[in-house]
């Protein structure tokens, strides 16, 4: 399917980041962005889907993700190997269902 996030991996997701995905933020509220946006083929499944701030949700719109957290000065490293791991353990989790 293209849109199947379920809202429990979407519960995963938010408690795997511990915030939103692009900046870190803890003390706001989160929302569903898309790594690759809707408008570049993208979709709402556990693979493209991160929580994020308002701020870097607005601010990324329709960005590409990596040159777009390299524009904001942020940790794409960070963002890109957390994104790896996350990956590696809700497939295994997926996996051993």
């Amino acid at each position: 399917m293209d849109n199947d996030l379920t809202a429990a991996e979407w519960q995963a997701l938010v408690a795997g980041w511990g915030g939103c995905a692009y900046c870190g933020a803890t003390d706001r509220a989160l929302q569903k962005d898309c790594i690759q946006p809707i408008s570049r083929g993208g979709r709402y499944t556990v693979a493209n889907v991160v929580p994020a701030c308002a701020s870097c949700n607005a601010s990324k719109h329709n960005d590409e993700v990596t040159g777009w957290l390299r524009r904001k000065g942020l940790d794409e490293r960070r963002f890109l190997t957390r994104l790896a791991e996350l990956s590696r353990a809700l497939e295994s989790d997926a996996a051993a269902e």
